[in-house]
């Protein structure tokens, strides 16, 4: 039992329930350690290019540790580091204590997608006050009704509208910060629109020369990754919404899990451990899907998070040399809070065909709501672990049946259907309390776990060709759907475009 448990950087995993035995687990970490996983972790800390089709270094561990002295290919990077952590903290105090043009910040409008919205959005939901002073909207989505919400009911006075693209090229982001930039200049004007706009992205120049005042353009760079890039400017809205101070806590709890995987032993090192048992779930038994249940309203976005730190990282069927990969790569992630999701999918995953594992996300210490309610959600998530793994014999179904006086023929119907098989694996993830040294220490714990999995399954868990392709035929078709000259598609395409014309 014990080695199957392990506390890291304020969380407590459980992994009892996981199908690993001792000799199983012994196996999994030898072949993490034969896959290179140490040397490889190294490699990311020391700044190596461990994107290689990028030849970019991946060092998204240097954003939470500003007084380290790491290097990106041989270059120092953590005065860069520091100096834009310095221009954001004068930046958010500035706007909390001062406001904008003698007015106080009501409200800032987060602009990006992907790993430019997910990150900051899921960081806001988990922390945000009951009260917040400052709302914090969000618009990601081209969706002409994302961006229109965002902006409804505020007072563009009292708004910051922050643009957040990474080659500052993205065509979402682009559409709405224009949007966006335009709705401010209608009611104040050039001046006091550029007041209120500021930007983020790993091409400042670009940034600038788009009409962005240089002095609230903010810099991240080509070796921070768009979804490891929350610790980044990329969440300046969120640093001025909650306050730099919370900011650099949630920093230190990620630095806090970077040092724990740096130096624990594969054998009792949280991300390796819980990577194994994916792995284990995913080739050892072929298991395509996995639920993460949050159960914590505040962090009902995290299933979604993960959904693009994982998928996209390790959603690959080719490794890091060309030749295909030799097993499955990542499953399927989805998930809801519970006890939501227990109303909903739940079902499947204790009586459907397939065994799909799950991750449980609790919450020691509720600081917010009536104590009894909390205790009720923490019964739900330890009974329905319990659940799945036990499940339900049929002989016990049929002799509470039997006690009721069902008959014979109505039991052979019914016993069946009311039987759980259980053996359905699980981790519970204990934090003793949401904060945003749990919370980032939570985070990071992911992201180590996706380059482990990466490393075992030989793939480049830091690029993202797969995403490229529809972007490049959406541009073609744009042109089309306004007028332009008809290219050549697959007849589907053809003639929904005719018919969307």
């Amino acid at each position: 039992m014990q080695a199957m448990t392990v506390e890291a950087a304020g969380l407590y995993l459980d992994l009892a329930k996981q199908p690993l035995s001792t000799e199983g687990l012994a196996a999994g970490v030898a072949l993490a350690r034969a896959a290179g996983i140490e040397a490889r972790r190294a490699a990311l800390f020391a700044g190596q290019a461990v994107n290689a089709s990028e030849h970019r270094a991946v060092l998204h561990p240097a954003l939470r540790d500003p007084g380290g002295d790491f290097s990106a290919l041989g270059q120092p990077v953590s005065a860069e580091v520091r100096a834009t952590l310095a221009r954001m903290k004068a930046l958010a105090d500035d706007l909390r204590a001062n406001g904008i043009g003698g007015k106080p910040l009501k409200a800032i409008v987060h602009i990006g997608i992907g790993g430019s919205d997910l990150g900051p959005r899921l960081v806001w939901e988990a922390l945000r006050p009951l009260d917040a002073p400052i709302a914090l909207r969000f618009a990601a989505n081209v969706d002409g009704s994302e961006i229109a919400a965002a902006l409804h009911g505020l007072d563009p006075a009292t708004t910051l509208v922050v643009a957040v693209s990474k080659a500052f090229t993205t065509q979402e982001t682009l559409a709405n910060a224009t949007v966006a930039r335009d709705w401010l200049r209608a009611t104040l004007g050039e001046d006091g629109a550029r007041a209120r706009f500021a930007a983020v992205s790993a091409a400042p120049d670009r940034a600038a020369a788009s009409g962005v005042d240089p002095q609230k353009v903010f810099a991240f760079w080509d070796w921070v990754g768009g979804r490891f890039s929350l610790w980044s400017a990329v969440s300046l809205s969120v640093a001025i919404g909650l306050g730099f101070e919370m900011f650099e806590r949630l920093l230190a709890g990620a630095a806090a899990m970077d040092r724990h995987f740096l130096y624990a032993p594969l054998e009792r090192n949280a991300p390796v451990l819980l990577a194994i048992a994916q792995v284990m779930n995913r080739d050892g038994l072929g298991r395509s899907a996995r639920a993460v249940i949050p159960y914590a309203r505040r962090l009902t976005l995290l299933p979604a998070f993960l959904q693009q730190l994982e998928m996209e990282s390790n959603g690959k069927r080719v490794r890091t040399d060309g030749r295909p990969a030799e097993h499955a790569t990542a499953p399927v992630v989805f998930g809801d809070a519970g006890t939501n999701g227990q109303h909903a999918f739940f079902q499947q995953l204790h009586q459907g065909v397939d065994v799909v594992p799950l991750e449980f996300i609790a919450v020691a210490k509720q600081d917010e709501g009536p104590a009894e309610l909390h205790r009720k959600l923490l019964s739900n998530v330890i009974a329905q672990a319990e659940a799945l793994l036990v499940g339900k014999s049929e002989a016990a179904v049929r002799a509470e049946l039997q006690a009721k006086g069902v008959s014979i023929a109505e039991i052979e119907i019914l016993a069946p259907q009311k039987t759980f098989p259980g053996n359905r694996p699980s981790t519970t993830i204990v934090l003793d309390r949401l904060t945003p040294e749990t919370l980032g220490a939570l985070i990071a714990l992911y992201e180590h776990k996706v380059l482990v999995e990466g490393t075992i399954w030989g793939v480049n868990s830091f690029d993202q060709w797969g995403v490229e392709l529809g972007k490049s035929l959406a541009n073609r078709v744009l042109g089309e759907l306004e007028g332009g000259a008809a290219q050549a598609h697959d007849p589907s395409t053809t003639a929904l475009i005719a018919r969307l014309r």
